[in-house]
């Protein structure tokens, strides 16, 4: 692999991922797009997301596993064997950071306890992922995006008020339990400067639920009132929905009393700004349906584009609800550079921005084993040695 050399802020620090599936890949992808060597370790099976297509990029890698693995090297190991464990003991005495989200007990099984790492890698960051932690009532359950997003009470605040709770659309636990966890191994990293030593760094799926459900968190603990779905409106600030336009739905926010009169007054609506009923914000949340109505009619006239850039001319926060396609074609998008394309490969971009030391796109996303080779010859591995692994199928 003849990749670019990196040069972001995280440029030195060796990277050691043993994770799968989304959360733990995300979190090392975002180390590798600023400058982190990442070597990404998988099983002779894979990771399960290369097959969770259509649609595929090559004849093995789904679109999925494709947009949280890029800038990483690759190597297949069946860390389950003797000689895996092995290997897997160099790998680690080589990494400042290690992210994996094995099922509890595993690493143990295989002489890497919390202890036994802590013992014998005193520097290493170690990033462990899991579902619900590893001890209490629910400690070692599997847990999946879904199931937290069920048992953390996610679902229960999202779909619209006379219908069933519904998962986010996106994996939004997974995703945000990646950076928690991005976040976390910079905060081990910064303070291993002062101390020389390491620490596990414990992220659940569970922790990030519960930590997304403000303000409806909040609420609820100031006042025992259990939060119900509102659909895409909000709870106290209204309006704070989307209408339908003449060519679809648009979002308006009219969050304060100076956004809604000039909302009032571009939708040619200045009386209602005068209404009793509208004055401030609380007395808009409490007659929001009569407030919706109001709005709707002319609403309705306007195109949606058009009137949300009348509105935005005025100061009021509004925008047409894009599909994915508009997004990611969308020309601010672009500006963002929030789009990359590069020698055929398609992804996101990076949303972290900095100014002197920028993230960066150099490889693609690997093929399983496509390193195998030139990462154990980074380890002192003799051609000799390597043929064996080869040949004994603990590497691919």
């Amino acid at each position: 692999m003849n990749a670019p050399e990196p040069t972001g802020s995280l440029r030195g620090i060796r990277v050691l991922d043993l994770s799968r599936i989304l959360a733990g890949p995300l979190c090392s992808q975002m180390l590798a797009d600023h400058g982190a060597e990442v070597i990404k370790v998988e099983p002779p099976a894979g990771d399960d997301t290369r097959s969770w297509g259509p649609p595929f990029v090559t004849g093995t890698m789904s679109a999925y596993h494709a947009g949280i693995n890029r800038n990483k090297a690759n190597t297949c190991l069946d860390l389950s064997t003797p000689d895996g464990q092995r290997v897997l003991g160099d790998l680690l005495s080589g990494a400042d950071v290690v992210v994996e989200n094995f099922k509890a007990g595993t690493l143990a099984g295989w002489g890497f306890s919390d202890e036994d790492i802590a013992e014998r890698y005193p520097r290493l960051v170690h990033c462990r992922i899991t579902g619900f932690g590893t001890d209490g009532p629910m400690g070692s359950t599997p847990g999946y995006d879904a199931i937290l997003q069920a048992y953390g009470g996610l679902m229960s605040v999202n779909g619209e008020n006379d219908g069933p709770p519904l998962r986010v659309g996106v994996p939004i636990v997974d995703v945000v339990t990646g950076i928690y966890a991005f976040s976390g191994i910079l905060l081990a990293l910064h303070e291993r400067h002062a101390t020389g030593r390491g620490q596990l760094v414990d992220c659940t799926l569970l922790d990030t639920a519960v930590s997304l459900l403000h303000p409806h968190s909040a609420t609820w603990l100031a006042s025992g009132r259990v939060p119900q779905r509102t659909g895409s409106a909000h709870p106290s600030i209204a309006p704070y929905d989307t209408f339908e336009a003449a060519d679809g739905l648009v979002f308006i926010s009219g969050g304060n009393d100076r956004q809604f009169r000039d909302l009032a007054d571009v939708l040619g609506l200045p009386e209602i700004a005068e209404d009793p009923r509208f004055a401030t914000n609380a007395d808009r949340v409490h007659h929001v349906d009569a407030l919706r109505e109001l709005l709707a009619a002319p609403i309705r006239t306007r195109t949606r584009q058009d009137l949300a850039q009348a509105l935005l001319a005025r100061g009021v926060p509004a925008t047409p609800v894009h599909d994915v396609g508009e997004a990611l074609t969308d020309p601010q998008v672009r500006h963002r550079q929030m789009v990359v394309e590069q020698d055929g490969y398609r992804g996101t971009g990076i949303p972290i921005k900095l100014s002197r030391t920028p993230g960066t796109v150099r490889t693609a996303p690997r093929e399983k084993g496509a390193d195998t080779r030139r990462v154990l010859a980074s380890l002192g591995y003799t051609d000799e040695q390597i043929t064996a692994l080869l040949d004994a199928r603990v590497a691919t």
